[in-house]
């Protein structure tokens, strides 16, 4: 049986925590950012958590994160 291979573009994009937890970058701040406000950007920077559903699917593309 072959080494199932983590896909790199899935690791470049999500991290694992030492706990687990799957960590992502927040999208809509790439431009048009002059229209949201301060806080709206200083919140975009802050990484979020992947959800339930969406943990399996990140698993699948990177088997050996956790």
């Amino acid at each position: 049986m072959p080494k199932m291979k983590t896909k790199k573009a899935a690791a470049k994009r999500f991290k694992v925590t030492g706990t687990g937890k799957l960590m992502r970058d927040n999208t809509r701040k790439g431009h048009l950012m002059m229209k949201k406000s301060n806080s709206q950007k200083r919140r975009l920077t802050l990484e979020s958590t992947v959800s339930g559903g969406e943990k399996q699917k990140v698993h699948r593309l990177m088997p050996y994160s956790a």
